[in-house]
């Protein structure tokens, strides 16, 4: 690092760009790989507390992470066993929402042609391709197999990362020769990690139940998948939100009218609100500490990169970043921009700091 650092600037910048962009492309070819170790990571962090404080009330290793085994994997079995009846039962109720659906894109084209827009009672049907939602929820069943499998080996691989994270931190200090800073580093990206994967799994769950609670109010259909559905995409921010209320708000039309669709969305707008926008930002406390610009282009290149998954764990993917690279001079100001905006007192003390330069050496002057 004290090499590249004799580097003059753009030298510098070409050197770190080239070595990101090489990172990049094998993240990219090992996604397939990658992305569910990651996950299983995510999870790790936040067992890990547990497993730890089991073991200081005196539960033997091997006793607690066999209850942590039991309670995710019982945890996992109802949700698929949920989502599974769920979609299934939506599955064989489709056709009848799919005659409900062109019926309704009918009547609209209609009313658009009224108003004078020419041409939409045919345009607005074959918009709504009902045949192309059918084949998606097909899909989905179809695929469920495939996500239970790759949910249980998440499953192994997180026992044995939380088999090994005793140890973890005494082989890293004898493997890499980690200092006290690196080790204080490394306990701030975990500490960060769990908290925002804790706090974000209790609001992603008040939200789902908020939904649910809500159309089953309203009397819609197959609320428990709404509300699993809700849960999952809450962890994706900003496109999140829009996600969740898409499908909830579609069955509320094509079920009853126009009235109790527009109560479904607003239902949806209220729990976004004052769950993800003034809860959740309170028990964060000072926030993500990452800039909103930042939070959005996280999504689309991790979304990128590792697909799905990367949309799910992108925000602390680039806490993580932002952590490691603000532990480098040459790669701190990356780290400055993905942050949040600088109060104007902190950026005067900096830019002072920058203009006086380094500290003068007493030994030099004398003094």
């Amino acid at each position: 690092m004290t090499a590249l650092i004799a580097f003059p600037g753009p030298a510098r910048a070409i050197i770190v760009a080239a070595a990101i962009a090489i990172v990049v492309v094998f993240l990219k070819m090992a996604s397939s790989i990658l992305a569910p170790m990651l996950l299983a990571v995510f999870i790790a962090v936040v067992a890990a507390p547990g497993l730890r404080w089991m073991q200081r009330i005196g539960v033997p290793k091997w006793g607690a992470l066999a209850l942590i085994a039991f309670v995710l994997l019982d945890l996992g079995s109802i949700l698929a066993l949920v989502s599974t009846g769920a979609l299934e039962g939506f599955r064989d109720s489709l056709p009848t929402y799919q005659e409900r659906l062109i019926t309704l894109s009918e009547q609209f084209g209609q009313w658009l042609e009224g108003v004078g827009f020419e041409d939409s009672s045919k345009a607005v049907p074959d918009m709504v391709n009902a045949e192309a939602l059918t084949g998606l929820v097909r899909i989905a069943v179809a695929n469920l197999g495939s996500v239970l499998a790759t949910g249980f080996l998440i499953l192994l691989a997180v026992i044995f990362m939380l088999l090994e994270a005793p140890g973890l931190q005494n082989k890293l200090k004898a493997a890499f020769g980690m200092t006290e800073e690196a080790e204080a580093r490394l306990q701030r990206v975990l500490a960060s990690l769990n908290q925002y994967m804790v706090i974000k799994i209790l609001t992603s769950l008040a939200t789902a139940l908020v939904i649910w609670i809500w159309l089953r109010l309203f009397g819609i259909d197959f609320a428990v998948l709404w509300a699993i559905l809700a849960f999952v995409l809450n962890f994706i921010p900003y496109v999140g939100a829009l996600l969740m209320t898409i499908p909830g708000v579609v069955m509320a039309l094509v079920q009853a009218d126009l009235q109790t669709a527009l109560l479904v969305a607003l239902g949806y707008v209220a729990a976004n609100t004052v769950i993800g926008s003034v809860l959740e930002p309170r028990i964060m406390g000072r926030g993500l500490g990452i800039s909103t610009l930042a939070v959005f282009l996280s999504l689309l290149f991790w979304s990128w990169v590792f697909g799905t998954i990367g949309a799910f764990l992108s925000v602390p993917l680039t806490m993580a970043l932002m952590i490691a690279l603000d532990a480098s001079p040459v790669t701190r100001p990356i780290a400055v921009l993905l942050g949040p905006e600088l109060a104007k007192e902190t950026a005067a003390e900096e830019d002072a700091t920058d203009r006086q330069g380094p500290p003068e050496d007493d030994s030099r002057t004398g003094r």
